[in-house]
C-alpha cells in the first residue's frame, strides 16, 4: 500500500472516530454489550488510535524539521532520494499532502502535539468521565503517554542529532542478541513508513529484528536507564517499527492490504477491538483494524481489530508490504511519506508519536544513535509500543511486552530497543542493561549537544514553544484526577508524588518546571511503574486483540481462499461442462442436419420409387391387352410372374403379380458335381470357431421380460400415446408429418438381403432409408434389390397391425412389423434396448388381434414362450375351431419363423409317406408318417447311424449332435422354391449365378422324400407352400434346369401318380395334414420342433440334437470383438440353419377327438345325425314379389342377428335369426326349444303395419333388371346399399328407418352391380360398384361412421380407393375378397378380369370360347374363383388365373355360393333345385328336393349349417346343410 493510501485511510478513520466518538453522545456500553466486547473497549480502542495519529503527526513534524535543518546531510539526502523516488513529490510534502484533497493536520511543526491531537486526548479522557474506573484508567494511560512524549521532546531539544553508523550497527547487534534471549521482550511497533522513523528514540526502541509472527523490525531506542525497564513504544512507534521490520508472512493474502488501508472499504468491520490489535501486530494488525472499521459506524470505533479484519476481508496482502520492507529497509524507512504502506494508520501515528525526534537508519546493519532521551522519552517509547503493543514482538521493550508475553511481570525496558542493555550501551554509554523488569534503568545523563544550526532559540523557549499546548492538558488531568493519581503515583518510599507536583503546577505555569518534575528520578520511576503499567495494559489488550484478529483474518483468509478455490474449480468445471455442452450441441446439430439431409434424400428416393411404380402402373393399364393400347403391346411373347408378398389370414402367400424384372435366366449355368464338398467337410472346416463362442444349451434360457415390466410398460405406453405432448422436446427433424421421435441405425432384413440404413420414427410414420454408400450394400446384386421392398420405405402408423419381437442370427435384436396391406417388414437393431425404444415409439398394436392377446406393447416385447402361454390358440386348436395348418402357422409365427429371413423360414412336416401309388387312400394309416420321430429317425438303419455318431463323439471343441445339417435352412428353402420368382433370382444370387446340379435340384416329390429317408446329410422338413402353392411345382418361366443322370430333363416337379396336377397334390397334401391321423399325432411333432424334445436329454432320447450353433442362446455375437471371427461365426449360423424358439418345456396337449366335439355348435368338422330333414322351414312374405337378395348375417354377437331379404319391388325385411337349430340333438337340448324356428319374420312386414319403413321408394332406372347384384347389406344388418338409380349413384339406406343416409356418386353411367368384401373387426369392408361405363370403383365402408369413405365430414363426396378398368362392356357381376386383395369382375361380354384392390389389373380369366358371357362370380378365400356363364356353363379358376375345371348344366342358374373352406359349391336356379358340388372338379355331391318356384338368391348362416334361399314366389326356404357329411373321412369312418 502506498503511503498516500495509508494516510488517506488513517485520516478517514480518524474523521469517523471524531464524529462518532467525540462529536456524538452515543452510549458505548450498549454497543459493547451488544457486540460482546469488554466494557470500555471502544474508548480504549479510541485512545490507541488517537495515540497512533498523534505520534504520526509528531513524526511528521520531526521530518519537516529534519528537512529544514539537515538538507545537506547524507542521511537527509538518502531520505530525500527515497522519498522522491517513491512518491515523485516534493520532499517537503507530507504523506497527507500527497494525498489529493487532504489537508495536513500539522499547523505548527515545532509543537510536540498538535491542537487536534490534544483535543482528542482530552476528549478520550473526559468523554465518559462518569464511568470513574474507565476514566481513571484512560487518564493514567494518557499521563504516561504525554509524560513520555514530553521527556522525549526535552531530550531531543537538549541533544543535537548525532548519527554514527558504527554505534548504530552495534546497537542493532545488541538488540538482536537481546531479542534472542528468552527473557527479553521487545516492543514491536507496526511499521508506518515515515522519514522520521529512522531517527529518534522510537527508532532506537525498535530493534532491527524480524519476527515471523508480528512482522516487525525492532530498532533500539535509547532511554534513560531508569525508564529503560518500562520502555514500551507508543502506537505510533509501533507503526514505525513495523515499517522498519522485514516483511514476513502475515498470514494475510498479499493483495489484501492495499485496499484495506485505502479506507474505501470501511463499511464492513469485524469487531470493536480490532483496532487495538492492529496497532500491535504489524501488517496483519493493520488489516484487521480496517476490517473492523468497515463493519459499521459504531464498530469503527474499534479501530485496530476492525482494521485488520478489513484488511483481510478485502484481500490486501500484507506479505507484499512486508516483503518490500525487508527488501529495502533503509530506503523504506527513510522514504518519507510514501515508502511503506502503513498496515494500520493508527499504529503508524502512534509509532510516530512515540518515536524520538532522532532518526535512526533502519538499515539492518546500521543503527543511527539517538540522543539520549530524558527519562520521559522512555515513557514515550512505552506509549508507542503500547499502542501498537498488541502485535509487538517481545524484545524491543522487554518489560512492557513481557507483561503480555512470556513473562507476565512488567519486565519492560521502557526504551524497548535498548532492552538488552547491549543495545543501550551501543547507542549511548549511559544506557543500562534493562533485561530484567525489576532493574529499572537509571536516567541517562544528558550530555550537552550542539544545537541545530537552524534553530537559535534557547532551550527554555523551545520547550515552552513545544510544550505550551500539551502541558495544560497534563496539568488538567493531574488536577481533575488528583485523588486517583495521588494514590497511584507513589514515590520510592511510598510518598505521594502528586502533591508536590500539584504544588509545583499551581505555583508555576512554567513548562520547564513541569518537564523537570517529570524528569526527576522519583517521577520517572513512579510514572514508569504505575502509569506505565496502565499503558502496557492498554497496549497488551490491543496486542491480544490483534493476535485474535490476525488468527481470525488468517482463518477467514483461508476460508476465502478455500471458497475462491472451490469457485475457481467450479468455474473450471462449469467452463468444461459448457464447452462439452457446446460440443454436444454442435454434434447434435450436425446429427440433426445429417438426419435432415438423410430424410430429404430418403423422401426423394421414396418419391422416385413411388413415381416409378405409378408410371409402371399406368403403363400396365394402358398396354395390357385389355387396356387402351393393348393391341400394340400384345406382341409380348411371355408374361413373367412373381409371387407377391401379400399374405392371407393364414399367412399364405398365394398371389402372383406381373414381374417387370422377369426373365428365363438363360445365362444361368448349371453347377458341376465337383463344386460340392460333402456337408461333413463343410461342418468340419468350421468347427474351429467353437472355442470363441459362449454356449448355453440350457433349455430354460430365454430372455424374460423384467418382473415389473408390465407396470412399466403401461406407464410407458401412456407416455408414448402422449407423444404429441412430448414432441416439442424431441429433436425438431420435421418431415411431412412431424418431428422424428426416434432415429436409430438398423438393418432391413429381407430374403438374401441385409441392408444397413437408418430407421426414423415420427409420431405417425416409420421411415427406413438404406445406406447406399455402405460397401456391403454396393455388393448386392441389383437383380436381388429389385425384389426387395422397403429400401426407401415409408409406413403409416395407421397401417401397422402387429409388431413381433424377432431373432436375427440367434440374437434377440430384431422386430417384424405386419402391415394392413398384408405384407411385413423386418428390422434388426444394434441391441435389445433399441428394440424396446422402437416398440415404445410404435402404435400399441401388440401382435395383432388373431391370437387372443391384448394389444399392448409388452406383448410385442414378450418372449415366444410367453406368447404361447398367453394365447388361446392351443385351446382353439384342441377344440378344432382352427385347422392344423392354421395352428402350425401360429406356432411358426410366434417362434420367430418369418418369410423375411430364409434361415428362419416357417417349418411344416412331411405327413405322407406314399408317393408311389396311383390312388392315395387317406384312410390308411400306412400312408402317413410317424410324427413322433424326427425326419432323421424314421428310417431305423439311419437312426442307428445317427445314434452311434452321437455316442461316439470325440471332438472336444464342439458339443455332440446327431445331424450336421438342419431341417430348415435358407439353402433348402431356396431349393424348394427355385422355380418361382423372386426365389429363382435369390437362388442364383446365392449360388454364383448358377442353378443347382440337375441331380441335386428339387425335381421330384417322391425323390425328395426318398432322400430325406436315406441320405445321411438330408433331414429336411417341408415349407408351408407344399400345402397351398401349386405354382411352386411348375417351371412356368421355362428355366433350363438341366438333365439328370437318368437322362430325365428337369422341368416341372414330378408329382406322385395320385396327383394328376399340382393343384391336386397341394389339395390332397393339405387334406392329409388336416386328417384325423395327423391331428392325433401332430402334438408329438410340435414337441420335437417347438417343444420339450427340442433340447436337453429329451432331445437326445428322441434323436433330435443338431449342431450347437443352430440353437438360441448358443452364442453371444456381441462378445466377439474380432470382426473377422464374428463374420465367420455369422456365416456358420447362416450355414447351419436355426432352430425355432422353444415354446414349451412340457409335452404339448393332444387335439380332442372329432367325435367328442360333434355336439359343439361351431365345430368345423361336424358329424351330426343323418335323420335331419333337408328343409327346415318355409317363410312366405305377404308380397308375391320375388326375393332377389338374401343376406344371412347371423353371428350371435350382432345386435340383430338376422336374415335380411330384399324383393324385386325393393321391399326389404329384417327377419330375426334364432341360433337354435344347430343345437338339435346336442346334450341339454330340450323340446321347449324345438318350436323355435331359426327365422322369425320381420314384424313390420308380417303385420303390414310398417311397410313404409321397409320400402325403398326412390326410382330405379327403367332399363335395370333387378337382381341379387343390385343390393348389399352391411355385416351388422343396419344398412342396405342399393344401385341402379338413374342419377348414376348408389345409395345407402338405414334398415331401421328405411331412410336414405348417403348418396355416392362416381360413375359416368348407371351403376349396375354392387359387392361387399368380408368384414373385419369394427365392420369395415370394401364395397365395389360396377357400372355401364365399363369401370369399377372400389370404396371403403367405415363400420365406425356407417358411411362410404373414411371422413364423416366429406361423406357427401367420398373418393373411391381405386378405379378398375379393362372391361369393354357394362359390368354385370363382381366379387371382392379382402383377404386375397382381389376384385374379380365380369362384363356383359368378354373375359372376367382380376384386379388388385390397389387398382392393378392382374390378369384376365379366359374361359373356353363359349364362355364369353359371365353372369355370376363367387370367390372363396381359399383361392377358388367360380364363374357362371350364360347357358349353364361353369368354370373354376385359381386366383392366379389357371382354369381348374369346367362343366355345363341344363338349369339356368340364378345364384351360386362357395362354402367357407372353398371346397364346396352350392347352386340354385329357375328349376328350383339346390345342388351341392365339389368345387375342385365339379363332382356332384347332393341334390336337394325341388321347390315349387325358382331360386333367385341364397346365403349361408355363419355356422355353415343353414342355407337360406330367396324364391321367385316371394318366400324364403331354410335348408339343413352339412358340408362335412361329404368329407371323405365322414363318409369312410362314420
Amino acid at each position: 500500500m502506498s503511503a498516500e493510501t495509508a494516510v488517506t485511510f488513517l485520516s478517514r478513520l480518524m474523521a469517523m472516530v471524531d464524529v462518532l466518538v467525540f462529536a456524538s453522545s452515543l452510549n458505548f456500553s450498549e454497543i459493547e454489550a451488544e457486540k460482546n466486547m469488554s466494557s470500555g473497549g471502544l474508548m480504549r480502542q479510541c485512545l490507541r488510535l488517537v495515540c497512533c495519529v498523534a505520534v504520526r503527526n509528531c513524526l511528521e513534524c520531526r521530518q519537516r524539521q529534519r528537512e529544514r535543518v539537515n538538507k545537506t546531510s547524507l542521511i537527509s539526502n538518502k531520505t530525500q532520494d527515497a522519498l522522491q523516488g517513491v512518491t515523485a513529490s516534493a520532499a517537503t510534502k507530507t504523506p497527507l499532502e500527497n494525498v489529493p484533497g487532504n489537508l495536513s493536520p500539522i499547523k505548527d511543526p515545532d509543537r510536540l502535539l498538535q491542537d487536534v491531537d490534544i483535543n482528542r486526548l482530552r476528549a478520550v479522557v473526559f468523554r465518559d468521565v462518569d464511568d470513574s474506573k474507565q476514566a481513571q484508567f484512560l487518564a493514567l494511560a494518557v499521563v504516561y503517554f504525554i509524560s513520555v512524549l514530553m521527556v522525549s521532546k526535552y531530550r531531543d531539544i537538549l541533544e543535537p542529532q548525532r548519527e554514527t553508523a558504527r554505534s548504530g550497527s552495534q546497537a542493532g547487534r545488541n538488540i538482536r542478541q537481546e531479542i534472542n534471549s528468552p527473557t527479553s521482550t521487545v516492543v514491536v511497533i507496526p511499521s508506518i513508513p515515515h522519514p522520521s522513523l529512522n531517527h529518534g528514540f522510537l527508532a532506537k526502541l525498535i530493534p532491527e529484528q524480524s519476527f515471523a509472527h508480528s512482522f516487525y523490525k525492532e530498532t533500539p531506542t535509547v532511554f534513560p536507564e531508569n525508564i529503560k525497564d518500562k520502555e514500551t513504544p507508543t502506537p505510533a512507534e509501533d507503526i514505525q517499527l513495523e515499517s522498519s521490520i522485514p516483511h514476513t508472512d502475515s498470514g494475510i493474502g498479499d493483495e489484501q492490504m492495499p485496499s484495506i488501508l485505502n479506507g474505501t472499504d470501511l463499511e464492513t468491520s469485524t469487531g470493536p477491538d480490532a483496532m487495538s490489535e492492529l496497532l500491535s501486530t504489524l501488517s496483519s494488525e493493520v488489516k484487521k483494524s480496517q476490517e473492523s472499521l468497515t463493519e459499521s459506524p459504531s464498530e469503527m470505533l474499534k479501530p485496530a481489530s476492525s482494521i485488520s479484519s478489513i484488511s483481510q476481508s478485502k484481500g490486501i496482502n500484507v506479505k507484499e508490504i512486508l516483503k518490500s520492507l525487508v527488501a529495502a529497509p533503509v530506503e523504506i524507512a527513510e522514504c518519507g511519506p510514501d515508502p511503506i504502506p502503513y498496515p494500520d494508520p493508527a499504529l503508524k501515528r502512534e509509532a510516530q508519536a512515540i518515536l524520538p525526534m532522532q532518526f535512526h537508519s533502519f538499515d539492518r546493519s546500521v543503527v543511527v544513535p539517538v540522543k539520549k532521551p530524558p527519562p520521559g522519552s522512555l515513557a514515550v517509547t512505552t506509549v508507542g509500543a503500547a499502542t501498537a503493543g498488541s502485535g509487538l514482538p517481545p524484545g524491543s521493550t522487554p518489560n512492557i511486552f513481557a507483561a503480555t508475553g512470556a513473562t507476565p511481570k512488567s519486565m519492560i525496558n521502557t526504551t524497548g530497543a535498548v532492552d538488552s542493555g547491549s543495545s543501550s550501551s551501543s547507542s549511548s554509554s549511559s544506557f543500562v542493561n534493562g533485561a530484567t523488569s525489576k532493574n529499572l534503568p537509571a536516567v541517562q545523563t544528558v550530555a550537552p549537544m550542539p544545537e541545530d544550526s537552524a534553530e537559535n532559540m534557547s532551550i527554555t523557549a523551545k520547550l515552552e514553544r513545544a510544550l505550551e499546548k500539551v502541558a495544560p492538558l497534563l496539568r488538567e488531568i493531574f488536577v481533575d484526577f488528583a485523588p486517583f493519581l495521588s494514590r497511584t503515583l507513589l514515590g520510592s518510599h511510598g510518598q505521594e508524588l502528586l502533591i508536590e507536583g500539584l504544588v509545583c503546577m499551581k505555583s508555576s505555569t512554567s513548562v520547564v518546571e513541569l518537564v523537570m518534575l517529570l524528569c526527576s528520578q522519583e517521577w520517572q520511576n513512579s510514572i514508569q511503574k504505575n502509569a506505565g503499567l496502565a499503558f502496557i495494559e492498554l497496549i497488551n489488550e490491543g496486542r491480544l486483540l490483534c493476535h485474535a484478529m490476525k488468527d481470525h483474518i488468517v482463518r477467514v483468509a483461508n476460508e476465502a481462499e478455500f471458497i475462491l478455490n472451490r469457485q475457481r474449480a467450479e468455474d473450471v468445471h462449469k467452463h468444461a461442462e459448457f464447452e462439452s455442452q457446446c460440443a454436444q450441441y454442435a454434434a447434435d446439430r450436425r446429427e440433426e442436419e445429417k438426419m435432415c439431409d438423410h430424410l430429404i434424400s430418403a423422401a426423394k428416393h421414396r418419391d422416385h420409387v413411388t413415381a416409378n411404380q405409378l408410371k409402371q402402373k399406368i403403363l400396365n393399364i394402358l398396354t395390357n391387352k385389355h387396356g387402351a393400347w393393348g393391341a400394340v403391346s400384345h406382341s409380348q411373347l411371355h408374361d413373367f410372374w412373381r409371387l407377391d408378398y401379400w399374405e392371407d389370414d393364414l399367412r399364405r402367400r398365394r398371389r402372383f403379380v406381373r414381374n417387370a424384372f422377369g426373365s428365363t435366366h438363360a445365362d444361368a449355368l448349371l453347377k458341376a458335381a465337383v463344386e460340392y464338398g460333402t456337408e461333413e467337410d463343410v461342418v468340419k472346416s468350421k468347427k474351429t470357431f467353437r472355442s470363441q463362442a459362449v454356449v448355453n444349451q440350457n433349455a430354460e434360457t430365454e430372455l424374460m421380460l423384467e418382473g415389473d415390466d408390465d407396470a412399466v410398460s403401461l406407464l410407458q405406453e401412456k407416455e408414448i400415446d402422449n407423444l404429441a405432448v412430448l414432441a416439442p422436446f424431441l429433436p425438431r427433424l420435421f418431415t411431412s408429418r412431424g418431428p422424428v421421435v426416434l432415429s436409430t441405425p438398423a438393418q432391413l432384413i429381407a430374403p438374401v438381403v441385409v441392408a444397413k440404413g437408418t430407421l426414423s420414427i415420427t409420431t405417425t410414420e416409420i421411415y427406413f432409408e438404406v445406406d447406399e454408400d455402405d460397401p456391403a450394400f454396393k455388393k448386392i446384386d441389383p437383380k436381388v434389390l429389385a425384389y426387395t421392398e422397403g429400401l426407401h420405405g415409408k409406413w403409416m402408423f395407421s397401417e401397422i397391425r402387429a409388431v413381433f419381437s424377432r431373432r436375427y442370427l440367434l440374437q434377440n435384436t430384431a422386430l417384424e412389423v405386419f402391415m394392413a396391406n398384408r405384407t411385413s417388414v423386418m428390422f434388426n437393431f444394434p441391441d435389445q434396448a433399441t428394440v424396446k425404444k422402437v416398440v415404445y415409439s410404435l402404435p400399441r398394436v401388440g401382435v395383432g388381434t388373431s391370437y387372443g392377446l391384448p394389444q399392448a406393447r409388452r406383448i410385442s416385447l414378450a418372449t415366444p414362450r410367453q406368447l404361447y402361454k398367453s394365447s388361446n390358440m392351443t385351446q382353439r386348436w384342441q377344440r378344432r375351431e382352427i385347422s392344423n395348418f392354421e395352428y402350425l402357422m401360429f406356432l411358426n409365427t410366434i417362434a420367430g419363423r418369418t418369410y423375411n429371413d430364409l434361415n428362419q423360414y416357417p417349418v411344416f412336416p412331411w405327413v405322407l409317406t406314399n408317393y408311389e401309388s396311383e390312388e392315395l387312400d387317406l384312410t390308411l394309416p400306412g400312408n402317413f408318417r410317424d410324427l413322433s420321430k424326427p425326419i432323421g429317425a424314421l428310417n431305423p438303419k439311419r437312426a442307428v447311424f445317427y445314434a452311434e455318431r452321437y455316442e461316439t463323439w470325440e471332438d472336444d471343441q464342439t458339443p455332440p449332435y446327431h445331424y450336421n445339417t438342419h431341417y430348415s435352412t435358407s439353402t433348402s428353402t431356396l431349393a424348394w422354391l427355385v422355380r418361382i420368382e423372386p426365389f429363382t433370382t435369390f437362388f442364383l444370387n446365392a449360388n454364383d449365378g448358377k442353378f443347382d446340379h440337375p441331380d441335386r435340384t428339387f425335381s421330384s416329390v417322391a425323390r425328395s422324400w426318398r432322400n430325406s429317408q436315406r441320405d445321411t446329410s438330408d433331414v429336411k422338413e417341408l415349407i408351408p407352400e407344399f400345402y397351398y402353392l401349386p405354382e411352386m411345382f411348375v417351371n412356368s418361366n421355362g428355366y433350363n434346369l438341366g438333365i439328370r443322370e437318368d437322362e430325365v430333363v428337369v422341368n416341372d416337379v414330378d408329382l406322385p401318380p395320385w396327383a394328376k396336377k399340382p393343384e391336386d397334390f397341394v389339395r390332397i397334401n393339405r387334406m392329409a395334414l388336416e386328417s384325423e391321423f395327423v391331428s392325433c399325432q401332430l402334438h408329438q411333432w410340435i414337441d420335437l420342433i417347438f417343444g420339450y424334445k427340442q433340447r436337453g436329454p429329451e432331445a437326445v432320447r428322441a434323436l433330435n440334437v443338431f449342431h450347437y450353433l443352430t440353437y438360441e442362446g448358443s452364442v453371444n455375437l456381441d462378445s466377439i470383438t474380432d470382426p473377422v471371427l464374428r463374420e465367420a461365426m455369422e456365416a456358420q449360423i447362416q450355414n447351419f440353419g436355426q432352430t425355432p424358439s422353444q415354446l414349451l418345456i412340457e409335452p404339448h396337449p393332444p387335439r380332442s377327438s372329432a367325435m367328442h366335439l360333434c355336439f359343439l355348435p361351431q365345430s368345423p368338422l361336424m358329424f351330426k345325425d343323418q335323420m335331419q330333414q333337408d328343409v327346415i322351414m318355409v317363410l312366405k312374405f305377404p308380397s308375391n314379389s320375388p326375393v332377389t337378395h338374401v343376406a344371412a348375417n347371423t353371428l350371435p354377437h350382432l345386435t340383430i342377428p338376422a336374415v335380411v331379404t330384399v324383393t324385386c319391388s325393393r321391399l326389404f325385411a329384417v327377419n330375426r335369426w334364432h341360433n337354435t337349430v344347430g343345437l338339435r340333438g346336442a346334450p341339454g337340448y330340450s323340446l321347449d326349444q324345438a318350436h323355435h324356428l331359426p327365422i322369425e319374420m320381420d314384424p313390420l312386414i308380417a303385420n303390414n303395419s310398417g311397410v313404409n319403413k321397409r320400402q325403398i321408394t326412390d326410382l330405379v332406372d327403367q332399363s335395370i333388371q333387378i337382381n341379387a347384384h343390385c343390393f348389399v347389406v352391411t355385416a351388422d344388418n343396419r344398412y342396405i346399399l342399393i344401385c341402379g338409380f338413374w342419377d348414376k349413384s348408389f345409395r345407402v339406406y338405414s334398415t331401421e328407418t328405411g331412410k336414405l343416409t348417403q348418396i355416392v356418386f362416381g360413375h359416368w353411367d348407371v351403376v349396375t352391380c354392387l359387392a361387399r368384401s368380408e368384414s373385419y373387426i369394427g365392420g369395415d369392408c370394401y364395397i365395389v360398384s360396377g357400372s355401364r361405363d365399363a369401370t369399377l370403383l372400389l370404396w371403403y365402408w367405415s363400420g365406425r361412421h356407417h358411411i362410404i369413405g373414411d371422413n364423416p365430414n366429406s361423406s357427401d363426396y367420398p373418393a373411391p380407393r381405386a378405379v378398375l378398368t379393362g372391361h369393354d362392356h357394362e359390368v354385370v357381376c363382381v366379387s371382392v375378397c379382402a383377404e386375397l386383395g382381389l376384385v374379380i369382375s365380369g362384363a356383359k361380354e368378354g373375359p372376367c378380369l382380376v384386379h388388385t384392390i390397389t387398382g392393378d389389373l392382374l390378369r384376365a380369366l379366359e374361359g373356353t370360347e363359349n364362355c364369353l358371357y359371365p353372369r355370376l362370380i363367387s370367390v372363396s378365400s381359399e383361392g377358388h374363383c367360380i364363374i357362371y356363364y350364360e347357358r349353364g356353363r361353369f368354370s373354376n379358376f385359381s386366383i392366379n388365373g389357371k382354369l381348374l375345371a369346367q362343366m355345363e348344366i341344363n338349369d339356368s342358374t340364378r345364384a351360386i355360393l362357395l362354402s367357407s373352406d372353398g371346397q364346396n359349391l352350392v347352386t340354385g336356379g329357375d328349376n328350383g333345385v339346390v345342388e351341392v358340388w365339389q368345387a375342385c372338379d365339379f363332382k356332384q355331391l347332393y341334390i336337394y328336393p325341388g321347390c315349387d318356384a325358382g331360386i333367385r338368391a341364397m346365403d349361408l348362416s355363419h355356422d355353415q349349417r343353414t342355407l337360406i334361399t330367396g324364391m321367385a314366389s316371394g318366400s324364403i326356404v331354410a335348408f339343413n346343410i352339412d358340408f362335412n357329411r361329404w368329407h371323405y373321412e365322414h363318409q369312410n369312418r362314420y
